[in-house]
């Protein structure tokens, strides 16, 4: 009899791949995947614990299925991930409904724990070792990577597909809980790897993103030989029939030369890199405990852009930190203004329990105070993505076709001409109208507009033989 199974996945893309390879798993013991809570036996919730919004927003959709659960008692609700490793047995008490709470060490066992509540066994709960609780070698094998064979059809699309090269963090940064949910660092032997990526291409796809806490940390020792991420692009990048290699995220500290000169050489990394700086404050990033200086950062994106200098570099950064002041936060918009990023994402700080900063810390920018920063920082990176897209007006853009663009999808048009999206190897995102069949396909977009976030172009005619092909679009 097939069970009908409904996830929902909050935060990155570590947690997306985790969501796959889950549903992957027990599509292979029976489950089919269904569109809503409504309609699913079993309803799993795969979380993040990085803000304290991510977790509320998992506690309202347990309380809203409080009444769902009395009515229905042999539905089985779960939740998996970080928030699950953090909270434990507090997710039963605030939610004694739940039956199953797993954290992401023990996401392998999800069918046989599934089966066992099914049987009757009661709530069950499966985490790892917290880091205090054991040696490293205890603490690194109650956090098991989990990276089965999977399924081509439970991709986002069949031509693009995460690959994790190594799972948890020793960078301990005083604000985030990662260290602790995710276990300690471990790095996947590259033979491995490159079995995955090559059995992902047989499958057809086109393009991987090797996905680390922080990836350009990845290092395998075996014997006397260190493969670090520029070998182990080296290694991959001759697979055929792959086409497009991208990473994230990245931690400053490691961005080393051998690296960049990597994306620099081999023509199927894309010159694109995801570099978090967090604060462009020294004072700021020492109670973050980074580990770098301002000086050294800006020293990095100028060895970037010397190394590669059509390459797009994002950030991350978090204003309202506990003690910055106002001379802290213009110091980070200085970053900003001089580091022409080509996106950068901002949060308000989140108090997180379980963080050193939560410990040591007084929690004490002024919420309001918060919510002015943030916005004038996401106004100026906004103007600064804007006014640095205007310069593709004109220009062709090479674009992989991932599918129908968010307003293709919302007029769900049955029709062969849809508003399309893809992205360009420094991963711009590039909107344009175009028959649905050059999905998966690699085409020439001339851009005609732009906004902060979005290249707007159309698809380019080209001469094939004695005929040309050509594509009854125009400017939406």
């Amino acid at each position: 009899m097939t069970k009908r199974l409904y996830i929902e996945t909050v935060g990155c893309q570590m947690n997306m791949l985790d969501s796959e390879l889950v549903v992957g798993s027990l599509r292979r013991v029976g489950y089919e995947l269904v569109g809503t809570p409504r309609e699913a036996d079993t309803i799993l919730f795969n979380t993040c614990s990085v803000r304290q919004h991510a977790e509320d927003k998992i506690y309202s959709a347990l309380g809203r299925l409080k009444h769902v659960k009395d009515r229905h008692p042999h539905k089985i609700i779960g939740v998996l991930g970080c928030m699950s490793q953090k909270d434990q047995a507090l997710i039963f008490k605030r939610a004694p409904h739940v039956d199953l709470v797993v954290g992401p060490g023990q996401l392998h066992r999800i069918a046989t724990l599934l089966e066992e509540v099914v049987a009757g066994s009661g709530a069950r709960m499966e985490v790892s070792l917290d880091r205090a609780d054991g040696s490293r070698q205890e603490i690194e094998q109650s956090f098991e990577i989990y990276d089965p064979l999977r399924d081509a059809p439970m991709r986002p699309t069949p031509f693009q597909a995460f690959v994790r090269i190594m799972i948890g963090c020793d960078k301990f940064c005083t604000y985030c809980i990662v260290p602790k949910v995710r276990g300690p660092e471990q790095s996947r032997p590259p033979e491995h790897i490159e079995l995955e990526v090559r059995r992902l291409v047989d499958e057809g796809c086109r393009e991987v993103t090797l996905l680390g806490q922080t990836v350009n940390s990845y290092h395998w020792c075996a014997g006397s030989r260190t493969t670090r991420l520029a070998d182990l692009l080296c290694r991959i990048h001759d697979t055929a029939g792959l086409d497009r290699i991208k990473f994230v995220t990245n931690f400053p500290k490691d961005m080393t030369q051998p690296l960049l000169e990597a994306v620099r050489d081999l023509h199927k990394c894309a010159h694109y890199l995801h570099v978090p700086a967090q604060s462009g404050s020294n004072q700021v990033l020492r109670r973050m405990k980074r580990g770098y200086t301002v000086e050294e950062y800006r020293e990095m994106l100028a060895r970037i852009r010397a190394t590669i200098p059509d390459c797009a570099v994002t950030s991350d950064f978090i204003v309202g930190f506990c003690g910055e002041t106002e001379d802290d936060f213009q110091q980070t918009v200085e970053l900003v203004r001089d580091g022409r990023f080509k996106n950068s994402f901002i949060f308000k700080y989140s108090a997180r329990p379980g963080t050193k900063a939560f410990d040591r810390y007084t929690d004490d920018v002024h919420e309001e105070v918060k919510r002015r920063r943030n916005r004038e920082l996401l106004a100026l990176q906004s103007s600064i993505s804007e006014e640095d897209n205007r310069a593709w007006i004109g220009r062709v853009a090479t674009v992989l076709v991932e599918g129908p663009s968010k307003t293709g999808r919302r007029d769900n048009d049955d029709g062969p001409i849809t508003q399309l999206t893809g992205r360009t190897s420094c991963d711009r995102i590039v909107v344009f109208p175009g028959n649905r069949r050059l999905v998966g396909q690699w085409v020439d977009v001339r851009v005609y507009d732009t906004s902060a976030v979005t290249l707007f172009g159309t698809v380019v005619t080209h001469q094939a033989g004695p005929e040309v092909y050509t594509l009854n679009v125009v400017p939406a």
